[in-house]
């Protein structure tokens, strides 16, 4: 009964101590003022020969840090103690010495002693990881909704709830291809410091709000990850999936798309910008006049010159990564462009490849379907691939009510 007490007493201690690890250092790390980079020493993405984790900028972050420096202390301790009592037996009891080996069958002491210590040893790491998975899941009360589609290879944004509702917008990598350099060519430009970190369009948000955000994809499994926000969503196709994160510093983060999806899986980084509640309003004013201003009407007759102008942009955002500035495309991967038949072809079948995609079966890489892009962006970059490298189309040009028309 003694000795029964004394356990129980052990196994409460032990909970409640193991328990409150993370909230007491998640309170500790919530406290800390300033931009990420003064407040924690990181650089809000990777760092090369970086042993540990990144620095939390979340509560979760926090909670999962000290997670695994608490399970990394426990299986230390049973490392040492373990090999301690091995060693020490070896050679403080060898036979040389004159010892000779126990021959006890049985031992009630030593049957409850290793079960009784493996299990307070899962009780004392389950009950704090319970807690921060459940803490993890929790999206409910959000201020901001975000819904982030995963496609190959690049992210698009929509604002669905909260300050910034109806903002999209795509995100790219922004590293030129002259710094990345391609299969048998080096690159001809110096690196920059965050080489395949950075993307044309920042995810924006306040600091010290709760965001959710609701992944899915459009293609094949992606996945959103912020290693300082303690954040990794896969995006599945088909199906809807969601996390939260709430910043405690402001700052610049950088993650990468952390599921295999495809060719140009290292381009797709995810670059999220937290500021404070005045710079937030200011941006969504900012994006929201940019997008009125890129809203074009789609009645408008524009001209080739017009169209072809604005589709070399479009495509040298959209398109160039797979059928390359050339139009040549990948050898086996990806379609030419250039002397293609269905760009030189009826530009009714061109527009709805660009709508729904197509897979010939000629090539590895599926041609996905561009419906996320401005009727007027369709119709200009198909205008523009009609009109470049050695296309002579006879339907060299698209306007944007065709495309219309081929949505219905």
């Amino acid at each position: 009964m003694k000795h029964a007490k004394r356990l129980q007493s052990l196994m409460l201690g032990l909970s409640v101590t193991a328990a409150s690890i993370p909230a007491w250092a998640a309170d500790t790390a919530a406290t800390a003022a300033g931009t990420y980079a003064a407040a924690t020493g990181g650089t809000g993405g990777p760092v090369a020969g970086e042993l540990n984790l990144q620095p939390p900028a979340t509560r979760i972050a926090s909670e999962i840090y000290d997670l695994h420096t608490w399970m990394m202390l426990v299986c230390l301790v049973i490392f040492v103690a373990v090999f301690g009592v091995m060693f020490y037996s070896i050679f403080k009891h060898r036979k040389s010495l004159g010892h000779k080996p126990a021959t006890f069958h049985e031992s009630t002491t030593v049957e409850i002693a290793w079960t009784v210590v493996p299990f307070l040893i899962v009780i004392g790491m389950a009950l704090p990881a319970t807690r921060t998975v459940v803490g993890m899941k929790d999206t409910s009360n959000a201020d901001i909704t975000i819904k982030v589609t995963g496609m190959q290879w690049k992210w698009g944004y929509d604002y669905l709830k909260g300050e910034g509702e109806g903002i999209s917008f795509l995100s790219n990598l922004s590293t030129p291809r002259s710094q990345v350099g391609a299969p048998g060519f080096e690159p001809t430009e110096k690196r920059g410091d965050n080489y395949l970190m950075e993307v044309d369009n920042d995810v924006v948000v306040p600091v010290h709000k709760k965001i959710r955000i609701v992944t899915t994809a459009n293609d094949v499994i992606h996945s959103w990850s912020i290693p300082a926000f303690g954040v990794k969503q896969d995006a599945i196709p088909g199906f809807v999936r969601d996390a939260w994160f709430k910043a405690e510093h402001t700052g610049t983060y950088r993650g990468y798309c952390s599921e295999l999806c495809g060719k140009e899986h290292a381009f797709m980084p995810i670059v999220v910008k937290v500021v404070t509640d005045a710079e937030y309003k200011v941006w969504v004013d900012g994006k929201k006049k940019e997008m009125a201003a890129l809203a074009d009407d789609p009645s408008k007759t524009w001209t080739i010159d017009e169209l072809k102008t604005k589709g070399e942009k479009v495509y040298a955002t959209n398109c160039v990564v797979c059928h390359q500035a050339n139009g040549k495309g990948v050898p086996g991967t990806f379609a030419p462009l250039d002397g293609s038949e269905v760009v030189n072809g009826p530009k009714a079948e061109q527009i709805n490849v660009l709508l729904h995609g197509k897979k010939s079966g000629k090539y590895s890489a599926e041609m996905p379907g561009w419906k996320q892009l401005s009727d007027t962006d369709i119709a200009a970059v198909i205008t523009y691939t009609r009109n470049s490298w050695s296309n002579k189309a006879a339907e060299n040009i698209v306007q944007p009510a065709e495309v219309v028309a081929a949505r219905k």
